[in-house]
């Protein structure tokens, strides 16, 4: 196999089980996903969120490292708009130094969240909304691997006492506008098609490489591009699991949010729709890899080489645990 399979985890609030145990199955899953082969395990960060139950990744991450035993374990990813780089580096320094050569740190520009949950997260200063976001990066960077020049004020801070190991710094993007800062500042760039299939081609990741080496980067960068992906024994199974999700981000355009809805419950409701949503959900379930291991397998293989990376990583929301398991396990029967 010529790309590796990893994981993105949005710790999702299964109807199978009370809200409360939704970061427990996360951690069940990675063990799962650790035994299976899988290369990584990112999860991510959400806030305010009735559908995902993990506002705090660098918590998850150090549990989940301390529970399994070979996969790479990270953040997919810490908004940074929200918090101190130094701060984060800090804790992920951490980390790489308890876990080494097993942590990852990838950052985003997004919120995670609503606008409520950004103003409390920044008090008692005003929401930092994007617009520090290169900078903070930059900063990150430097602390982390000691680059920042000597003019700059905190060039002499120290993350950790000596020089300890680091985590691997990814970038998290979905529409290409961070993929220019990423090879500029020699972060490695992870690609969210899972948010926004229609936006993301394979044109990011050329823009990304030339950045790349305009800044003169003596390390060979990593691409990944993530996916949205249900498999099960059937076809027409795997449409059925997959109707959770298509639901969630079709009701989130409508302006609509509840808890997630079983897959019968989701059919039920697609067959009183109007043909316009019909319409609406269907284009959201065809961003999606749905289908048996064979089919997602394939269709995997061709986004592999459409956008000329040798890593994807799949993203599985269900209803329940049980098909969410099923679903990583069919796909890395074979890893």
């Amino acid at each position: 196999m010529s790309f590796k399979l990893s994981v993105v985890d949005q710790s999702p609030v299964h109807g199978s089980h009370a809200k409360r145990e939704a970061p427990s199955l996360s951690v069940e899953l990675a063990q799962l996903c650790d035994a299976l082969g899988y290369h990584r395990y990112w999860v991510a960060e959400h806030h305010n969120s009735v559908h995902f139950a993990n506002p705090c990744p660098e918590i998850l991450v150090s549990h989940i490292a301390s529970v399994t035993q070979r996969i790479r374990v990270g953040s997919g990813g810490v908004m940074l708009s929200h918090y101190s780089p130094l701060k984060v580096a800090e804790c992920f320094t951490m980390l790489a130094t308890l876990f080494p050569d097993r942590i990852d740190l990838g950052v985003g520009r997004a919120p995670g969240g609503d606008t409520l949950s950004s103003s409390a997260l920044a008090l008692p200063a005003k929401p930092n909304h994007g617009e520090m976001y290169a900078q903070q990066a930059q900063l990150l960077e430097g602390f982390l691997h000691q680059t920042l020049p000597d003019a700059n004020p905190y060039s002499q801070l120290k993350v950790m006492p000596d020089s300890s190991p680091t985590p691997e710094l990814w970038m998290l993007g979905s529409s290409g506008g961070s993929a220019g800062l990423a090879g500029h500042l020699g972060y490695n760039i992870a690609l969210a098609r899972f948010i926004a299939p229609d936006n993301c081609q394979p044109s990011i990741f050329d823009t990304y490489r030339e950045e790349w080496d305009k800044a003169g980067h003596e390390r060979t960068p990593n691409m990944m591009l993530a996916i949205s992906c249900i498999c099960a024994d059937t076809e027409e199974e795997a449409k059925l699991r997959a109707g959770t999700a298509v639901y969630r981000k079709f009701a989130s355009q409508l302006g609509q949010r509840e808890d997630f809805l079983s897959p019968e419950e989701v059919r039920a409701r697609y067959l009183s729709m109007p043909a316009s949503h019909q319409a609406q959900f269907d284009h959201i379930l065809n961003g999606y890899t749905v289908g048996t291991p064979e089919q997602c397998w394939q269709e995997i293989e061709q986004l592999s080489d459409s956008f000329g990376c040798d890593e994807i990583s799949v993203v599985a929301v269900t209803y329940s645990q049980e098909e969410r398991l099923d679903s990583y396990r069919l796909l890395g029967q074979n890893l």
